[in-house]
Order: C-alpha cells, then structure tokens, then sequence
C-alpha cells in the first residue's frame, strides 16, 4: 500500500494553546496567509455531483483546483487538477474534467471564501517525515461565518504506524476530534439551511472492489456518519443528531459482524465492543427522548426533562471521557494500519461475490429467528429485531454492487419491506422499554405514566411484524 496518508484532526483554541506552548512542534518552517474562493453554480451543480472549484492565493501566486470526490472521483483516473491562473476568475477548459461533464456553457460564481492562516512544520518521527499543517481562520458567505481550527498531518514518507505515533503525542497535549468535514462541505453547510442532524450517506462500491476495500470505505464511512452527528450532539444537544449518531455506531458494529471472517486477532472484537459501550451510554437518552414526544401531562413531561438532562450530561461526558478519545484513535489507527491489510485471507473475494454470500446468510439467520413471531418469546422476538437491521444495513451497505436495471428495482423493494418491518418490530420493543425507562427514572408510579407507555394490542402487532416479515422472505433478492 503507499505511504501517503493523511488524518485531519479538529482542535479547540484551548488545544490550539497547548500545542503550541508544547516543545513537540518548535517554530514552524513557514507562515502562510492563505485566501480561496470556492465557486459553483447557482442552483449548486458542482457540488451536487461530487466536484468542487478554487482558486486559492497565497501571496501573489494564484492556483485553481477541481476536485472530484465521492462516486465522481472514481470516474477519473485521478481526483484532482491543478492549474496556475492570473486571475480570480476560473478558467473552464481542457485542464479539467468539467467542461467535458457539464458542457461548455457552464456558468460559475463565487459562493464562499476561506481565509486562513497556515503553520506548517516537517516532522521526523521514527525515520519517518510527517509534514503538519495547522490552519486558523474562518469561512465567510456574505454576513454569515464559521471559525476553522484544524490540523492535517500527512505521512510524507515512512511508516503509517509513525503518524499515529505522533498523533497520539498530539492527543496527549491537546485533545482533538478525527475531523469529518472538508473546507468545501463547511462552506456549503454555511450557506444551506441549519441541519439538526445528518442521515447515512449513500455508498457506491466499485463492482470489482476486493472485499477488504469494501469493508474499509463501508466502516469509514459509518465513522464519518457518527462524527458528524457527533457535532451537532455536543453543540446544540439535538435528539435527531443523538439518534443519528447511534445509528452509526450501530451499522458500524454490524459491518464488524458482516466482515469478520476476513479481520483476524482480538483487536476487531476490542473495537467493537468499546463502540458498543458507547452506543449503551447514547442509548440511555434515545429511550427519554422517545418518552419525551409523547408526554403530555405537564409534571411527567418535567420530570422526563430532568432526567433527560442528567442522561445527556452522561453522554456528553462520555463523547469526551479518555475512554472515547482512545477508542478513536485505536479505531482509525486499526483501520489504516491494522494487520488484516498485510495478511493474504482466502475470503478476501470480490466483495460482489462476499455481498451475495453475506446476504444469503443473514437472510437464512432472520428466517429461523422469526419463524413464528407469535410462538416465541420476547427475546426471541428481540432477535430477529436484530437480524432484521443488520440485514437491512447489509442491503444498504452493498445495494450499489447490484446496478443494474433488476438489481436497481428488487434492491428498491427489498429496502421497502425491511423498513416496514422495523417500524412494527420497534413497536413491539416500545412495549417493553418504556416501562423499564420509567422504572429506571423513579417514574413508575407516576399517575401520568399510562400516557407514555406504549398500550397496543401486543397480539395485533405480532401479527403485523409477521406479516411484514413474511414479506421480506418473499420479497425478490436483489443480489442474485
């Protein structure tokens, strides 16, 4: 594998201080003051199909980037293209693939610009050079701004273990968070209405990737899910990021459980099951925001608050406890420099032909757990929830290596089924839960607590989660 890699790291002015005050940097070898303009169309074509355009200045020198990133970048032979320009103005021609993919009569204007001042050291680590780069500064639309304090370290030559080596001296002065969000995505969320919380991101798998890529872009994608609702959790409390960002966590595990055939030794299981401490701690307040939304009674609702608060204090003390720092930094460390990259595993296939086999698997496991729904018991019933979601994100983690027509269609139908299934299989769960999380809470005797509590007819609900169960075992497989 080559040696180039890169973290980008997101630092609090506090961290910025102490790093700085540290003796692990010295004097940086250069200052820049850097300026780039961000430029699309007005309805924000560019963007929306995976590209971005700068003109960046530093000093009098003026360069032009195109970037291609997401599924656009696998179309190229390359994702970037850089050009000296003389003017502020971009210049649309051969020298990059977006005339050719949005014609000749493109029409672009500025949108954002990023002003930045830039430290930069070159650092020898164990034999290795590691060029850091700290940017300070700000993102600016008009009369609307957004700080930037970031730092990207880059492995210019060496040994990846090195850069994490130097991340963890880093980490262990000044604090940081895995940064989740390009210069380009601040700017464009500067600009877009406020988002309370960020769905999972659409995956697109190249039909001929191996296996181990696939698991690699598949789990640092669920990371960047969780990082970015991690955000929005700490800044503004918000119950859909919260939610979101168990969610994740939750398809982050799964994937785990998906691919453990080819991630060998103990440390895949360590990883997994720290992530699964931390998705108990958001759990707690998922379970009061769902009580939340249906109290009514004006006492229950404030002690439902209360207790909320205390359980989002919890969570937020973990997101920033050692613990998660470390489980961070063991996760991204692992996944770039783990030893499944060196090993040559017998399963790592095709990963189309691990999809089919996987899927095949998981849908024969939620077969036999939810046989009958009505025969079983509850925990029986709590299993084939289970097997339901981790096939629903096994189907969405692998829809795209499934594209044509067929394929496109059944994956389409299939994703409707599961959905339909979850929402009756949760009820059924809600009737379990919200008595617990009352009694939890000291809540139990609440003389308000029947408005909160879940009263279905358990019967009729196990009826429709077997129904809808029934017909995703009918439904056509979209990966044959």
């Amino acid at each position: 594998m080559p040696s180039e890699i890169e973290l980008k790291l997101e630092l609090s002015l506090e961290a910025v201080k102490q790093l700085l005050s540290s003796d692990i940097l010295g004097e940086p070898n250069s200052v820049l003051m850097q300026t780039s303009t961000y430029f699309d169309t007005a309805d924000r074509t560019l963007f929306e199909h995976g590209f971005t355009l700068r003109i960046r200045r530093t000093g009098e020198a003026r360069m032009q980037t195109v970037k291609a990133t997401g599924e656009s970048a696998s179309l190229f032979a390359r994702s970037e293209w850089e050009t000296p320009v003389q003017e502020d103005t971009p210049v649309l021609d051969h020298t990059s693939p977006l005339q050719s993919e949005f014609g000749t009569d493109l029409e672009v204007a500025p949108l954002f610009v990023v002003e930045i001042a830039r430290r930069v050291w070159n650092i020898d680590e164990s034999g290795s050079t590691i060029e850091v780069a700290l940017d300070q500064g700000k993102v600016v639309s008009g009369e609307r701004a957004t700080s930037i304090c970031e730092a990207e370290i880059e492995l210019k030559d060496g040994d990846r273990d090195s850069l994490f080596i130097f991340a963890r001296k880093l980490e262990a002065v000044a604090p940081f968070r895995f940064g989740a969000r390009s210069k380009a995505e601040r700017g464009f969320s500067l600009i877009e209405a406020q988002q309370n919380a960020y769905k999972a991101e659409p995956l697109h798998l190249d039909r001929n990737m191996r296996t181990i890529s696939a698991f690699q872009t598949i789990v640092a994608s669920c990371f960047r899910h969780f990082r970015l609702n991690e955000d929005i959790l700490l800044l503004r409390r918000n119950a859909e990021a919260l939610h979101q960002a168990r969610v994740a966590i939750r398809r982050l595990r799964s994937a785990f459980s998906l691919f453990k055939p080819l991630l060998r030794g103990n440390e895949p299981q360590r990883l997994k099951d720290e992530f699964r401490w931390l998705a108990g701690v958001l759990g707690e307040a998922r379970n009061l925001d769902v009580l939340m939304t249906k109290a009514t009674d004006r006492d229950l609702r404030a002690k439902l608050k209360d207790a909320r608060e205390a359980v989002y204090d919890d969570a937020v003390m973990a997101l920033g406890s050692s613990r998660a720092r470390a489980l961070m930094l063991d996760f991204n460390e692992w996944l770039e420099c783990g030893d499944y990259h060196a090993r040559v595993v017998p399963g790592n296939a095709p990963a189309h032909d691990f999809a089919a086999k996987a899927l095949g698997k998981m849908r024969r496991k939620l077969k036999k757990h939810g046989r009958d729904l009505a025969e079983v018991d509850d925990e029986e019933r709590h299993q084939a929830r289970k097997d339901a979601k981790k096939l629903r994100y096994a189907a969405e983690f692998f829809g795209s290596l499934f594209d044509n027509k067929r394929g496109v269609r059944r994956h389409k139908r299939f994703i409707a089924s599961m959905e339909e299934l979850q929402d009756h299989l949760g009820d059924l769960n809600d009737l379990a839960t919200g008595p617990r999380v009352l009694s939890q809470h000291g809540l139990s005797n609440h003389p308000a607590r029947d408005t909160v509590i879940s009263r279905a007819n358990k019967g009729a609900l196990i009826d429709k989660a077997q129904a809808s169960l029934d017909d995703v075992l009918d439904a056509k497989r979209f990966w044959r």
